[in-house]
């Protein structure tokens, strides 16, 4: 078969997958939520897209009886939390995170409980046990905002990616107790592989989402979370930026920003770009065989929920309160 038959019949593979999952949606009354760093096939079937905050949001006024959850597993949860009578389901079970697994929740439990004063708020990218051991979770989007409704004399823990508790800390003046987690996507990220490529495009400017390690946030001429930067590039005038963050949002930019030139930030190994490979687990075939099959579903134990979704709607509401 040459190159452009097979390119035909794989575009007509997808068209008609595209087709029955809109079937199917139909059929089971099903809502399709994906994270912006899906594939791009994933992101254009989906109900909505977005990042943490808004993934919740929607997964808390949804009417569907199904929600197809496009990422990793600890967001799946956090929709089975918000919609315990809802059937939830992930296209991968397998598709787990690096940042949810740097914080076991024994571990974590034992340095709650040595610092008995200290308020908890994590960062929603960790398991429904660590959400249950929370007092108010928050996304990359809201964690400044939400750190700033505690009165300042109020010690805080704040679990568990180290990097974007740091980066609160900095912008708020904080001095926030950190859980030594990090998100391994974020983390790879090269500061000096994006030095020489900030030379190389001197018109270019460097967004950086807040997992980022410091070295790369010192750099960056914005940071924020992934909607965000999608934001920031579509209203910019600028029309060369290198994205440090997982490479699946520059689907959406290329889409909501044509002909802006995105440049994926370098890591230290020799790929050219950062992909999560919890993330690309999901693929469009499994997604479409997970609404067919309706499963793998996301079960958790009642009492875990209601143990873990007083944090969420503690942010949900605190979010509310302040417009985000």
């Amino acid at each position: 078969m040459n190159p452009q038959t097979l390119s035909a019949k794989m575009t007509l593979q997808t068209k008609n997958i595209f087709e029955d999952i809109k079937k199917l949606k139909a059929e089971k009354n099903a809502i399709i939520l994906a994270h912006y760093y899906q594939e791009g096939d994933i992101q254009d079937v989906a109900d909505y897209i977005g990042d943490s905050l808004g993934l919740s949001q929607q997964a808390a006024q949804t009417n569907a009886d199904i929600i197809v959850f496009a990422g990793v597993h600890f967001m799946a949860e956090t929709a089975k939390i918000l919609c315990p009578d809802k059937k939830v389901l992930i296209p991968d079970l397998k598709a787990g995170c690096s940042l949810a697994d740097s914080c076991p929740p024994l571990a974590f439990k034992k340095f709650k409980d040595e610092h008995p004063h200290h308020l908890v708020i994590s960062y929603i990218n960790c398991t429904a046990e660590i959400k249950a051991l929370t007092d108010i979770v928050c996304t990359s989007s809201n964690a400044v905002q939400i750190v700033n409704s505690i009165p300042k004399d109020q010690p805080i823990i704040f679990a568990p990616d180290k990097n974007l508790g740091r980066y609160v800390n900095k912008v708020t003046g904080r001095n926030m107790l950190l859980w030594d987690g990090s998100c391994m996507v974020h983390e790879i990220f090269s500061a000096k592989k994006i030095s020489l490529l900030k030379h190389t495009h001197p018109r270019a400017l460097l967004i950086a989402h807040p997992e980022c390690e410091e070295p790369v946030l010192d750099q960056a001429e914005f940071i924020g979370s992934t909607t965000a930067l999608l934001n920031f590039v579509i209203k910019s005038e600028h029309q060369e930026f290198i994205v440090a963050t997982e490479t699946g949002i520059l689907h959406e930019m290329a889409k909501r920003a044509p002909g802006k030139t995105l440049i994926p930030a370098p890591p230290e190994n020799n790929c050219a770009c950062n992909d999560c490979p919890h993330m690309k687990l999901n693929t469009l075939e499994k997604l479409y065989a997970c609404l067919r099959d309706e499963k793998p579903e996301i079960i958790i134990e009642p009492s875990l929920i209601k143990q873990a979704e007083k944090s969420i709607k503690k942010m949900l509401e605190i979010s509310a309160q302040l417009g985000l």
